[in-house]
This record gives C-alpha cells, sequence and structure tokens, in this order.
C-alpha cells in the first residue's frame, strides 16, 4: 500500500509535460551615478514531451524587487490644517513589481491560482493587519498601489508579452532610475485555462557601484561622518555660489 501511495504522489510529476526554458538579455545591473534606468528582454521557450493540448497556452512575467514594510497613512483636515490620522502597517511590498501578460488579465488566470501563487500586484503585498480603529484597511494597501502605480513602480502590462508558434515567447520590462539595490526575482508562469502548469524563477542583481556604493556605505556604516561630509559639502557649495555671483556683480 505504501508503494501505492508513493507511486501515485509521483505520478503528476512524471506527467509534467511542459517546461520553460528562459534567458534574460542581463542577470545583473549596476547603479552608477549616471545611471538612468534600464530595460531587461526576457526571452524563452516552452519544452514538450507530449502533444500540445488543444487549450491554448498563456504566459504571465512578473519582476519584483526587493520587499520591504511601509507604513501608510491618511491625511484630513482638522482645525484647519491637513493632518495625519489613521495609520495601517504592510509587512512586505515589493519596491518594483512588473506584470507582462499574453492576453487580458482575466483570460490568463483565475482568482484561486492567483491566491496561491501570488501573482498580481495586490496579493504581492502582504499586510499585517491594521489598527481596530481603521474600518477600510484594503484602501490603505489600494492606495500604495495607486502612489507607486504613478510613479513607475508598479505596472500591469497585459498583451505585452508577445508568443509565436505556442512554443517562444519574449517581452522587455522597463526599470526605473530609482531603484532599490537587491535581488530581483523574474518569475514565469505557463497557464492554461487559467490554471497554472509550469513555472520558473531567475534572479537579477541589483547593486550600487563606484561612488554609488561608496556614499550608501558611509551613509549606513558610519552615519556621523556622513552628516558632517554632507554639511561640508553644503557650505562648500554654498560659499562658491555666493562668491561666483558677487564676481560677476564686480
Amino acid at each position: 500500500m505504501r508503494v501505492l501511495l508513493a507511486l501515485l504522489l509521483m505520478l503528476p510529476i512524471g506527467l509534467r509535460a511542459e517546461e520553460v526554458v528562459l534567458g534574460l538579455s542581463e542577470d545583473s545591473i549596476n547603479i552608477t551615478t549616471d545611471f538612468h534606468g534600464s530595460s531587461i528582454l526576457i526571452f524563452g521557450a516552452i519544452e514538450r514531451e507530449a502533444p500540445k493540448p488543444q487549450d491554448p497556452m498563456q504566459v504571465i512575467i512578473t519582476v519584483a524587487g526587493p520587499n520591504q514594510p511601509v507604513t501608510v497613512r491618511r491625511k484630513a483636515r482638522q482645525f484647519g490644517i491637513w493632518m495625519n490620522t489613521d495609520y495601517v502597517d504592510v509587512d512586505a511590498a515589493p519596491s518594483f513589481y512588473a506584470i507582462a501578460t499574453t492576453a487580458p488579465w482575466d483570460q490568463v488566470i483565475t482568482d484561486t491560482e492567483d491566491v496561491r501563487n501570488k501573482i498580481s500586484i495586490p496579493r504581492a503585498i502582504r499586510s499585517v493587519g491594521a489598527p481596530m480603529t481603521v474600518q477600510d484597511s484594503q484602501s490603505f494597501s489600494e492606495a500604495l498601489i495607486r502612489v507607486r502605480g504613478a510613479n513607475g513602480l508598479y505596472s500591469l502590462n497585459e498583451g505585452a508579452v508577445e508568443f509565436t508558434r505556442q512554443t517562444l515567447f519574449r517581452t522587455t520590462v522597463s526599470l526605473p532610475a530609482d531603484l532599490t539595490e537587491g535581488d530581483y526575482m523574474v518569475r514565469i508562469f505557463l497557464t492554461r485555462g487559467g490554471q497554472v502548469v509550469a513555472d520558473y524563477e531567475r534572479q537579477i542583481d541589483v547593486r550600487k557601484v563606484g561612488l554609488e556604493r561608496w556614499v550608501f556605505n558611509l551613509s549606513r556604516q558610519q552615519p556621523l561622518i556622513y552628516a558632517l561630509l554632507s554639511l561640508a559639502l553644503a557650505v562648500l557649495a554654498g560659499w562658491g555660489a555666493s562668491e561666483a555671483f558677487r564676481r560677476l556683480r564686480g
């Protein structure tokens, strides 16, 4: 009986007839003083060990930056001035999150599969809960998505994945200039009838280099020296501007 159960548990793995082969135009990004953003070409192919099923294949590609805790605050006008009133702590939210699909979202995946794999932007955000005084905590997560979407940090690009011959796919994901340093995870999902049939992950390393790295490390490891250096540079810049203005007037 135990042998039979083990064989039954192994059966779905053996019948997994479609796998992803993924490629990236670059697997590391260096942030320098003149970094103005970048674009990543994500391409791949689908390997099959069985004839192609009748249901069309769909592809979802996500690129997620490092997760960070975020406190979302609500402002309200009280006594004639705008003040912070309610707040919600978001346990983890991607610093950057982009989704590209081969078709409209409701055609590529079901809600159940989205919940299971945490693919959509709302599902990728994890909130620890809200104070008892906050009745509409979901609106805080929606506000975070709206703000980061307006800043180009969150995006859903339906139909942006080019799919040919039901085997080859490609898309381009634009990365903004204000990238957070860390590991960016690329995930590929193959779906049929809204169900995930295969997935694959790959990592992109984003790091500050050169002067950016030195300044970043100094601010974290020697905050006092960093503050004094910043003050000295501000005084020097002010003196230089004043001296240049005096000479122009003279």
